[in-house]
């Protein structure tokens, strides 16, 4: 599989060539193989070949490619020259830094405020870092509607201040802390405001 298909100075004459090329390279990344059919629609004739490229990549990432394909295609998309290898958002662990990094990347792009010091410190005091906690013993247990996850937010509230962009799941740790942080933000002003239950 090419690694450079491009020279680094794309001529001013092919700018919309690369633009278009640019949206199917972020289809690939987001795992959309009709999303990048849709924009080599937009690329002139030579770039056709790596534009078809790219979209075969897509489409084998909507099959479901294992993870070391997935990351073989990851590659292959960093090593094309910039601005498209520029378009990756970065890679996190599978870990409690890895998430919450992962989550303020998220909450960054949705100008949710928080910082790291300021989440580490809750989710130590809420659910000491396990991303599967819940609370069965409080008021909110009491109701129906027991705390979860790594902030230990309630259903309602993690339906109502969910992010766009995180999993619909309440015990995903990057979701979890992005919708707590949101709630946070509207109730406190930022999680980082937050020394108590909240």
């Amino acid at each position: 599989m090419p690694r450079k298909l491009f020279s680094q100075h794309v001529p001013a004459k092919a700018a919309t060539g690369v633009a278009a090329l640019a949206l199917a390279v972020t289809a690939v990344v987001a795992g959309s193989g009709a999303a990048a059919a849709d924009a080599i629609n937009g690329v002139p004739p030579e770039f056709q070949g790596t534009a078809q490229q790219i979209q075969q990549q897509a489409v084998q990432v909507d099959a479901g490619l294992p993870a070391p394909q997935q990351d073989q295609i990851r590659q292959w998309v960093e090593g094309l020259p910039a601005p498209f290898n520029q378009l990756l958002p970065p890679q996190f662990g599978n870990d409690l830094d890895g998430w919450i990094k992962n989550a303020l990347y998220v909450m960054n792009q949705h100008g949710i405020p928080g910082s790291y010091d300021g989440i580490f410190r809750n989710i130590q005091r809420e659910s000491g870092g396990n991303p599967q906690a819940i609370n069965l013993y409080d008021s909110n247990a009491a109701a129906g509607i027991p705390s979860k996850g790594l902030l230990q937010v309630i259903d309602p509230t993690f339906q109502a201040f969910h992010v766009d962009g995180t999993s619909w799941d309440i015990y995903d740790p990057v979701a979890n802390i992005a919708a707590a942080c949101n709630y946070a933000a509207h109730r406190y002003g930022s999680i980082d405001n937050v020394f108590s239950a909240y």
